[in-house]
């Protein structure tokens, strides 16, 4: 792992491990979002999962009777039933922050009115097929609300997933290592030249030794 290119001071080590274990704390919370993020997703993929079987089903169903419908009604009589609809829907579109992700909270609210209003024509000169159909739609409609909040959800933690992802790998794989054998280089620099430092003073002990014990003798030879 290459190291940082820094001078091997002690003011450059202190810095180092301090940054050091700022990494560290970053890496493990990191991790920790990632973990809780992926339990949230795998949550939401079970409940899409669900859902979008469910919704698929109905509207297979839906389809089957409005299949039988074109077959006994015009396309001219059936749009003209269906011109002119007494139900309205409102969504609302709110968020939810999970672990720092926005993820969208779509709220589906219909106009206040019995079921009879899902109808928006006479039952004389239509057949039940059109009934069952709207039905059917009706009843599966704020699953389908649902199921596009939760798919929603899904690709938004799935990208802050890989993204935090990224950002714990590279700590834990570049970032935390460098750190590391950096501080090891300038230990063993520091280590280095203290040893010289030592050796150099030694030295200069002995030769101050080997000064005085001259010193003395020419001394003593005077005397």
């Amino acid at each position: 792992m290459a190291r940082i290119n820094v001078n091997p001071t002690r003011m450059e080590l202190t810095n180092l491990k301090r940054k050091l274990v700022t990494a560290m704390r970053g890496h493990k919370l990191l991790k920790d979002k990632r973990d809780e993020l992926m339990s949230r997703f795998l949550e939401l993929i079970r409940e899409n999962k669900s859902l979008r079987l469910e919704v698929e089903r109905a509207l297979i169903e839906a389809g089957s009777h409005m299949a039988v419908v074109k077959s006994l009604m015009s396309d001219a009589a059936l749009d003209v039933a269906l011109m002119l609809p007494k139900q309205e829907m409102q969504v609302e579109i709110e968020k939810k922050n999970v672990m720092s992700v926005d993820i969208p909270v779509y709220k589906a609210s219909f106009k206040a009115g019995g079921e009879g209003d899902i109808y928006s024509y006479g039952y004389a000169f239509t057949p039940g097929d059109l009934d069952a159909a709207i039905k059917k739609l009706y009843d599966i409609f704020p699953k389908m609300v649902r199921l596009a909040e939760v798919e929603k959800s899904c690709q938004l933690l799935a990208a802050e997933i890989e993204k935090t992802r990224r950002r714990v790998n590279a700590l834990e794989h570049v970032m935390i290592p460098q750190y590391m054998e950096t501080i090891r280089y300038i230990k063993f620099k520091l280590d280095e030249n203290e040893r010289g430092t030592i050796t150099r003073l030694m030295k200069v002990k002995d030769m101050m030794l080997e000064q005085a014990h001259k010193y003395k003798e020419r001394l003593m030879g005077k005397e």
